[in-house]
């Protein structure tokens, strides 16, 4: 009998490189607060925000994807031709197709890898690491490139209170590929559909054709529900992933969620009993949520500052608008 030849892949993979672009623009809250009717001392209490990173009208998601992307190729030691599969994870492309992900592997040289973007907000970074892990595990690609790239001050209302402040700008890329032991645990993800209006778009993109005079739709979310989703749901996908991943606390080098806010990031660390040897990424202070590009972001800022922790052991979780959500423990490059 016929059967079907199937690929084998490595047995396992980790992520060996990391790049980073922000937004050329530092915005300190001062700058946002007479819309919003608000001060300094309020964004800074709430969020732990002092400012925030912001793009130059003539740049575009994709070019701090390729900034972020090419650093990334440059110290993963390989070609661009040898990635196997290019994923984009954002909200923000200037078009609803193609794909952010089709043009920047034109623009690294990762040509004809096959490309596409994934739509899962804050978590899609997660997404992006699990999806490659399997990719080069089942032997469909040997390296990926994984990126979060935003431009989310395109969508920020400055009269609203409920985002706009939060928001930034930038893109983290990442090199996943073979390793000869497990870099990559499993992904504790998933969604809730019932809270969809919780976070996203004020409405829909076709009201925006219907009544041209309203303006482009823009980011909104539900403040409170949101915040406390996140602290009391996602910090049992938390422990739930290093449980899956047999890493204890204790274990950990470093925690890097997703930096929607620091008082957030600050209930994760005391609910996950994280002991002051880990080290906590807070990239919100200075960068803003970038949604899909926060964690790759936060990682590769908290190894410039603490090059010691190359090798040592990751918790990372994003979670946003969806309901959606992912966590895993990697080896940090």
């Amino acid at each position: 009998m016929t059967t079907l030849n199937q690929p084998s892949g490595a047995a396992h993979s980790r992520i060996y490189s990391l790049g980073a672009a922000r937004g050329d623009l530092v915005v300190p809250n001062d700058d946002l607060v007479g819309p919003i009717d608000s001060s300094d001392e309020w964004i800074r209490q709430r969020t732990g925000m002092i400012e925030r990173r912001r793009a130059s009208a003539g740049v575009d998601a994709i070019d701090l994807a390729q900034q972020a992307a090419e650093e990334a190729i440059s110290r993963a030691g390989i070609a661009p031709t040898d990635i196997g599969a290019v994923i984009v994870a954002t909200i923000s492309n200037t078009v609803q197709t193609p794909s952010l992900a089709a043009l920047l592997a034109e623009r690294v040289g990762a040509t004809p890898a096959p490309a596409y973007d994934v739509s899962a907000a804050c978590a899609g970074y997660t997404y992006g690491i699990a999806q490659a892990d399997a990719l080069i595990r089942g032997g469909i690609a040997q390296y990926v490139l994984v990126v979060g790239a935003e431009k989310l001050s395109d969508f920020a209302k400055p009269t609203d209170r409920s985002i706009s402040f939060l928001l930034g700008d930038g893109a983290g890329a990442a090199i996943v590929g073979p390793a000869d032991e497990p870099g990559i645990g499993p992904t504790l993800w998933g969604s809730d559909g019932s809270r969809w209006d919780s976070v996203g778009m004020d409405r829909p993109l076709k009201e925006a054709f219907d009544d041209r005079e309203a303006g482009f739709p823009t980011l909104r979310q539900d403040g409170q529900g949101v915040f406390r989703w996140a602290v009391w749901d996602m910090a049992s996908v938390a422990r739930e992933a290093l449980d899956a991943s047999g890493i204890g606390a204790d274990e950990l080098s470093a925690f890097v969620p997703h930096q929607a806010n620091m008082r957030i990031i600050d209930e994760f660390a005391k609910q996950l009993a994280l002991p002051e040897s880990v080290l906590v990424a807070r990239d919100i202070a200075h960068t803003g949520n970038t949604s899909a590009a926060s964690i790759p972001l936060a990682m590769h800022q908290l190894l410039t500052e603490h090059p010691e922790a190359s090798g040592g052991f990751a918790l990372q979780i994003g979670f946003g608008a969806g309901l959606v959500y992912g966590a895993q423990v990697v080896r940090l490059p």
